[in-house]
């Protein structure tokens, strides 16, 4: 078999090399996209460019999404309310996991206080800094601090006097219940607002805390999707009849 002159060798191996990045760049792209739907307050997932960023869109890429978030775990209470807080995680915490989720899409397993880990923020107007945000609402150590003192079901017992409020599944859903329904907190009846059909007024008005929720600067693609998310499982959550007595 006669061998191509060198010239000719080298331009095909060229060519391949070509096809084989546009194939590597299609990949990539595609991926990223993915990744960028409405997960843990990520909203655009960067090219890494460090080795610390490459480990968290690998940690991403592992992570298992859900279509639809998963019910909460405590019982009883406003299905509005309820169906709200679902809606909330489906933008912050949009994994099968959700209450054990860090920043990025690592888990913990124990959940006795908050993590109170700092994880880096690797895009979006807060790149380089780190965020402690944690569990299904991606509650900052501060905030959850502040609110567990105010809303936690155990804050009147001894250890409360600590802050070491446990992170709990139910006791993370009481909080944010809790801290939903008051509305010397937000300057307005949630439960009422969202009755009335209200929802966007809901979430301008939350979106100070929870930024993907829109009207900020960190909207992801989920954001467009909240409303009818929220449709959906209030839906359920009516049918369900969730309705009854809280701690």
């Amino acid at each position: 078999m006669t061998s191509l002159p060198s010239s000719t060798a080298r331009n095909r191996a060229r060519q391949r090399q070509i096809q084989l990045a546009k194939r590597r760049r299609a990949l990539a792209i595609v991926i990223l996209l993915l990744l960028g739907v409405g997960f843990v307050g990520v909203r655009s997932v960067p090219i890494p460019t460090s080795l610390r960023q490459l480990r968290t869109l690998r940690q991403l890429q592992k992570t298992v999404w859900v279509s639809h978030p998963e019910p909460l775990a405590m019982s009883g209470g406003d299905p509005y309310v309820r169906a709200l807080m679902r809606t909330i995680s489906a933008a912050e915490s949009n994994i099968n996991q959700p209450y054990h989720v860090l920043y990025g899409g690592e888990l913990v397993a124990k959940l006795n206080h908050h993590p109170d880990i700092c994880i880096e923020i690797v895009a979006g107007p807060n790149q380089g800094r780190c965020t402690t945000a944690a569990g299904r609402y991606q509650f900052l150590t501060t905030t959850w601090q502040e609110k567990a003192r105010q809303y936690h079901p155990k804050s009147s017992s001894w250890f409360g006097g600590w802050g070491d409020y446990s992170f709990d599944p139910e006791s993370q859903d009481l909080v944010v219940y809790y801290w939903l329904k008051d509305s010397s907190a937000w300057n307005l009846d949630i439960p009422a607002a969202l009755r009335d059909g209200r929802l966007d007024e809901v979430l301008k008005r939350l979106s100070g805390t929870w930024t993907s929720l829109g009207y900020g600067i960190e909207s992801n693609t989920m954001t467009a999707r909240l409303p009818r998310i929220y449709e959906n499982l209030l839906r359920e959550e009516l049918e369900l009849g969730s309705s009854g007595q809280l701690p």
